[in-house]
């Protein structure tokens, strides 16, 4: 087959198949009376919808099929890509064996760094897939077998003859490493170094001093649906279905990396069953999909196998945290260190930002943040739910339960006496900082008043029962995007942006700025996004979809709104349209630190026998700006809950030393929480308002819920047993050592 051909596609698939197709709710859409109810005090108990909240608007086309993800898009005479991973720690490839397959019935080609498509230099180096021979780590992608079938092209990747030249590889540890080094940034930007005041001199001459290590395996993301293209050419232009959390941003990445104007390349992804970051920026399937079907002149599927995930998709790195805090006899923090210790492949620098909350949450005049990494031969981290926080909070909320062990002060009060009246690194105050309500709510509804604070002393029948409560944190984030907004004569309204519903209702969300912001009923209101077709938007991730996707939709309704009044008369048989871009708002720094803010409460019992930890309740409130779809938040609170809990008990890799790999690969050793492992879970918040953010007045919901829960649930199990252990998770081989028997 020729390497670079102009093939000729089919065209596009039917009507079900057609890119941005609106899936808005129907008049006839009902809703589901509430059975939560507001508090005296402001907190709203999230147990139910309330009368006003709209169904889920891709409800019905879920659970009925009629949802097409990516691997669902069948174009006429598609064939099948499966990728050959490395399996070497480090090396070169040598030879490729094509010839023995490409003779097999129903193989159509065989690409590798000698035969496939060349590409343009990408931002991303993990997309420099099939260029040359080098192997960085076990897992990367060396070649690609298309055939007619999936099991045609199985067989054949399986059977692929590929020679290599090994070479020594390091595959940590991170501690201790003599080729750690400081970065300029973590990331998001953040400064890897901050120093604030003469820590050293303060900490030494602290009053109560905790100094505590705390240490994290790596943590896959594994989200229900694996990552999947389905892509095609026709007549130069390229169109990819994708699993992917930002279409547009696909869309960019492509058109470089095929060298074609962007406007050439149309990317869908208006279904996709969970990402949780690692779907967060183009991953190898697009890239690969699209260069096999520009190889063979057909539409090509190709879906990467669950156990390929862990080496080429992202993860949440392994950590090594120290914190140190010094206080004086009542609790009040006058020294803080968090010092993070990690790792990033030698293929691109991923430094998790887990010293970035200490900045934020506590009084601290005297301050030292660091983070150090080392790159390793091993797969490359990326963004994982709450990047950074999750990690970072959970060493630090512990470290603070520690503090008040050490101080004798109420783990609740010990953190209300070290609330900051402006946030301590940037010294700008707070939008809203509604920790302290989350804490006091959250310790009302759990009943902390009636605790035990002594450990170890709550047995019966086996079991160590304890309780503990961390705080949570994660920052408001806000991108450009884009809106149109269109009024037809017959009173309907069509809202388009090419955001991405990764499952977290955004069609429904935005369908309720729209209405807000037109003044009508959220079911005249039709939402099509999911293509880079549409007005361009920014990825569904860092909990920043609302708040800039609403936005930008709310100014354009409002546009639409003002012309609609303004005119006279029936309106055009065409309607009226209007469009909104949000580059100013979003390019404006803010005088204020915001963030969202939470605390997490849980109950736990310790098997004495088993050293099984079973969480017997799991609490939490949240202060996050205005909620704007109740089903949708309580959802997205109780999800990140339950990651948190995994992140707690039962979520790790394992790295191989010997190959450089992770060992657990699927679900059935990857163990992540289900329905049975979290008997009781509660997701309430307060009615936050807050000026200071964008036009709904609403903060991101997505992240926080994990933030702080892992630290709750250790602080739990230490107050059962009696015994601090600061290694996640907390397994029951790490336990029974310490349980009384």
């Amino acid at each position: 087959m020729p390497t670079n051909p102009t093939p000729q596609a089919p065209s596009a698939p039917d009507e079900d198949d057609a890119p941005g197709r609106d899936d808005g709710a129907r008049p006839d859409d009902g809703v589901r009376p509430a059975d939560g109810a507001r508090t005296d005090d402001g907190a709203v108990s999230d147990d139910g919808a309330r009368p006003d909240d709209d169904v889920r608007r891709d409800a019905a086309q879920k659970v009925t099929g009629a949802a097409r993800y990516a691997a669902e898009h069948n174009p006429p005479g598609h064939v099948h890509a499966v990728p050959v991973p490395a399996t070497v720690a480090r090396g070169r490839v040598t030879a490729v064996h094509a010839d023995e397959i490409t003779r097999r019935p129903g193989v159509h080609a065989v690409l590798s760094h000698t035969n496939a498509p060349r590409l343009g230099e990408p931002d991303d180096p993990t997309l420099t897939l099939l260029q040359t021979d080098r192997v960085p780590h076990r897992g990367w992608y060396v070649a690609l077998v298309v055939a007619d079938t999936l099991e045609n092209a199985r067989a054949a990747a399986d059977d692929l003859r590929i020679e290599y030249a090994t070479e020594d590889h390091d595959p940590g540890p991170p501690a201790g490493h003599p080729d750690l080094y400081a970065p300029e940034e973590a990331n998001g930007g953040h400064p890897a170094l901050r120093e604030r005041g003469d820590f050293d001199t303060a900490f030494a001459t602290s009053a109560v001093r905790v100094d505590a290590t705390y240490t994290m395996t790596a943590q896959h993301n594994h989200p229900m649906e694996p990552h999947a293209s389905t892509a095609w050419w026709e007549n130069g232009a390229l169109t990819v279905y994708d699993s992917s959390q930002g279409a547009t941003q696909v869309r960019d990445v492509l058109a470089r990396l095929f060298q074609v104007p962007r406007d050439r390349v149309t990317v869908v992804s208006a279904y996709v069953g969970g990402g949780f970051g690692s779907k967060g920026t183009p991953r190898p399937q697009a890239v690969l999909a699209s260069m096999a079907a520009l190889h063979v002149g057909r539409p090509v599927k190709l879906v990467l196998p669950r156990r390929e995930l862990a080496a080429v998709v992202g993860h949440r790195a392994p950590t090594v945290q120290r914190v140190r805090i010094g206080a004086n006899a009542d609790g009040v923090i006058g020294a803080l260190a968090h010092e993070v210790v990690t790792q990033t492949s030698t293929v691109k620098e991923f430094v998790e930002q887990a010293a970035v909350p200490a900045r934020t949450m506590y009084t601290s005049p005297h301050s030292r943040t660091s983070h150090r990494v080392v790159a390793l031969d091993v797969p490359t981290p990326s963004w994982m739910r709450a990047p950074g926080e999750a990690s970072g909070m959970y060493a630090l909320e512990a470290a603070m339960d520690e503090l008040a062990v050490a101080t004798g002060v109420d783990p609740v009060e010990l953190r209300l006496r070290n609330e900051p009246d402006t946030e301590p690194d940037s010294g700008k105050p707070f939008s809203s900082r509604g920790l302290a309500d989350c804490l006091r709510e959250g310790a009302r509804r759990f009943g902390w008043a009636d605790r035990d604070p002594r450990p170890g002393v709550r047995r019966a029948d086996g079991r160590l029962t304890g309780t503990g409560v961390a705080a949570s944190t994660y920052p408001y984030l806000l991108s450009p995007s884009s809106a149109t907004a269109h009024a037809t004569p017959d009173g309907a309204y069509l809202v388009r942006l090419a955001a991405t519903d990764i499952g977290t209702g955004a069609r429904t969300v935005l369908a309720r700025i729209a209405a807000e912001a037109l003044d009508v009923p959220p079911t005249s209101v039709r939402v099509e996004l999911g293509s880079s077709a549409l007005p361009t938007a920014p990825l569904a991730g860092g909990s920043s979809g609302t708040s800039s996707w609403g936005w930008a939709v709310h100014k354009a309704c409002t546009a639409l709104a003002a012309t609609v009044r303004a005119h006279s008369g029936p309106l055009p048989p065409d309607g009226l349209s209007a469009r909104a871009d949000t580059e100013e708002e979003a390019g404006r720094e803010s005088p204020y630190a915001r963030h969202a803010f939470g605390a997490q409460f849980a109950e736990v019992d310790v098997d004495t026998v088993t050293g099984e930890v079973r969480v017997r309740r799991l609490l939490g409130v949240f202060a996050a700006g205005r909620v704007l779809s109740r089903r949708t938040a309580r959802s997205q609170f109780i999800g990140g809950m339950t990651m948190g809990l995994g992140m707690a008990l039962t979520e790790s890799s394992t790295l191989d030393p010997a190959f450089g790999d992770f060992t657990e690969r699927d679900l059935a050793s990857y163990h992540v929480p289900v329905c049975a492992d979290v008997p009781m879970l509660e997701a309430h918040w307060l009615e936050e308002e807050d000026p200071h953010l964008n036009p709904m007045g609403s903060k991101g919901i997505g992240e926080i819920g994990i933030v702080g829960t892992a630290a709750a649930i250790a602080n739990a199990v230490h107050h059962a047993v009696g015994v601090r252990l600061r290694d996640l998770p907390l397994t029951p081989d790490r336990l029974l050592p310490h349980l009384p028997r």
